[in-house]
């Protein structure tokens, strides 16, 4: 089994390549997606502090090697970063800030990783797409599956009011937006 908590050194840097520039001070839509927990959950109107991950696809331990992966720039790492997501997420729910993750991979695939992770806050599935045309987020081949660039929005009363992307490494981002609370509340 291979461990997926932890991130090889020397993976490439993801780059920005200005794919985000258009979201910040973006309404987030109004899109209803299938949660970790079997409910729709409407994010988009989600009133107060939000922040949301998106990320390419969480891995399973027991799966084959991915081949070429780790040399996508920004493609691993999306265990490592839905659990400093989960290590704190008693600070976001301390500064009243509600938390997901979202990726295109199916709603079973989510659940499982959900339970096998302990993440406290719900993973969305948005396996159609439809999150991610409605806000053009950017996205990247793997073997002929189309994947979300991994990148974390913060909403303030349903406003995008700061993006990070790209993110690297994948495991610092939680405390970056946490940081970026902390800095931005009033």
């Amino acid at each position: 089994m291979k461990d997926l908590t932890v991130l090889p050194a020397n993976l490439p840097v993801p780059e920005d390549d200005g794919a985000c520039d258009h979201l910040k001070g973006m309404r987030f839509p109004s899109v209803p997606l299938i949660a970790t927990s079997g409910n729709k959950i409407d994010i988009g109107s989600n009133q107060g502090a939000v922040a949301i991950y998106f990320y390419p696809l969480i891995g399973r331990p027991d799966s084959p090697p991915m081949l070429g992966w780790n040399e996508i720039p920004g493609a691993r790492g999306c265990t490592p970063q839905s659990c400093s997501f989960r290590d704190l997420y008693s600070e976001f729910k301390g500064l009243g800030v509600s938390l997901y993750g979202a990726s295109s991979q199916s709603h079973l695939e989510q659940a499982e990783a959900s339970k096998r992770l302990h993440l406290p806050f719900e993973l969305v599935s948005d396996a159609s797409f439809e999150l991610a045309s409605a806000l053009r987020l950017p996205t990247f081949e793997y073997n002929s599956s189309v994947l979300i660039k991994r990148l974390t929005l913060v909403l303030v009363n349903g406003i995008i009011e700061k993006v990070f992307y790209p993110v690297f490494p994948p495991n610092e981002n939680a405390a970056n937006v946490i940081a970026w609370f902390k800095e931005n509340q009033a």
